[in-house]
């Protein structure tokens, strides 16, 4: 129709789907969700499709709803004035509203050797290229993973549960998030799958080289194939095209996702900065992000004041192979409590959840994509403590803040 209002989503990860479905409830907005690869990629098994034990992509058509129009391009430049957007190669799409929604990458490592001799591992194609030096290899390669946050806690996992002779180097803590008796059953199942965990202070790589990774401490740690997984990062779309962005490249945004510069542009997942208060990277907030998202495009449209964002965590589920898993519980302002399930069973109840999780997690983009506005959280989920700080700015410095429910 061609007076329908034009709505392009830029990412197709986890909350620019759910955003791009969302859009749908209106019959008269048209959605084009615009993303470089043709396939949804399921990021929290990219560590699968390197051991093999899953392909960890979606065809598109089982997540989007049947209404919106898949672009495959890059794009390459927002010109907020125009509202346009140019895409690699040449041509451009023109927008009514606008939702940045471009994810995580991995962050690039200014550890010397590191970008030569290390394999990230974030993205489908990071992945696809670390599974053929992983077989090249050879089952008895020494291997090493950095970084022990759940991407690399689940690779070591993974590949020690193949027999791999794997070593995780933390850089200090094992799984930062965990609470102390949840980071003590993860040790004990790497320790059951024959993971070598070398954390404290002493273990910060200083350096790569082509069969070792050297330690702050003095050690080195030979290594045949080295894994990257510390720190993520995220494109800078946002800052090239002349957005306000906080250090680290996130688009910054008022509480309803919306740009600081252009109310015509808002915000979801990763690459979203609220009120300078960006929520942990996870498909557990991207999915919550994506729908406030288009719930801010979709009150706009008629005329109504958008929500603030509320986002709420459960934890962080964690698989450790395929036999075993954890589940972290948490205060839904993300701070993990004593509370877990695993360990002492093996760990099965937790790979259980953590498979549930995974397939509830496809599952919910698609009854999204049939029910828009389905997997909807109610606002009590939000963090009562992030309300406390704006509340607070607003009372500090009352021009600067916006406001708040």
């Amino acid at each position: 129709m061609s007076d329908a209002t034009q709505v392009v989503v830029v990412g197709g990860g986890y909350a620019g789907v759910t955003a791009a479905n969302r859009l749908t409830k209106r019959d008269d907005v048209a959605v084009t969700l615009v993303n470089a690869r043709p396939t949804f990629v399921e990021r929290i098994r990219l560590h699968q499709r390197v051991a093999g034990s899953h392909d960890a992509v979606v065809d598109y058509r089982e997540v989007l709803a049947d209404a919106v129009r898949l672009e495959v391009a890059t794009v390459e430049r927002i010109d907020a004035a125009t509202r346009r957007l140019e895409l690699a190669g040449g041509g451009s799409l023109g927008y009514d509203y606008l939702v940045y929604a471009v994810g995580s990458t991995s962050a690039a490592p200014a550890v010397p050797g590191a970008a030569e001799h290390a394999y990230p591992l974030a993205s489908l194609e990071e992945a696809d290229r670390l599974a053929p030096e992983l077989a090249a290899a050879g089952r008895e390669a020494r291997i090493t993973v950095v970084g022990a946050g759940p991407s690399g806690i689940e690779t070591a996992s993974e590949l020690a549960e193949q027999g791999r002779a794997v070593t995780l180097v933390c850089g200090d803590v094992l799984g930062p998030y965990l609470h102390p008796k949840g980071r003590s059953a993860v040790a004990a199942a790497l320790g059951r799958l024959g993971v070598a965990v070398l954390a404290g202070p002493g273990t910060m790589v200083t350096a790569v080289t082509g069969d070792a990774v050297q330690l702050a401490d003095g050690r080195d740690v030979p290594s045949d194939v080295t894994i990257w997984t510390a720190g993520f990062a995220v494109p800078d779309l946002a800052a090239r095209s002349g957005l306000s962005t906080d250090a680290a490249g996130r688009l910054r945004t008022d509480e309803t996702l919306t740009s600081v510069d252009d109310d015509r542009i808002v915000a979801a997942g990763d690459a979203g900065a609220p009120s300078d208060l960006p929520f942990r990277m996870s498909c557990q907030a991207a999915g919550q992000l994506g729908g406030a998202a288009a719930d801010t495009v979709l009150a706009r449209l008629v005329g109504t004041e958008p929500a603030p964002v509320a986002v709420g965590f459960l934890g962080q589920c964690l698989s450790l192979g395929r036999g075993a898993g954890l589940f972290q519980f948490a205060r839904r302002g993300d701070v993990p409590v004593r509370v877990f399930l695993g360990g002492r069973l093996g760990g099965r109840p937790g790979a259980w959840l953590k498979e549930l999780v995974c397939r509830s997690t496809v599952q919910g983009l698609t009854w999204e994509a049939r029910r828009p506005g389905i997997m909807r959280y109610p606002s009590f989920v939000g963090d009562p403590r992030r309300r406390e700080v704006l509340r607070a700015r607003r009372a500090a410095a009352p021009s600067d803040v916006v406001p708040v429910a």
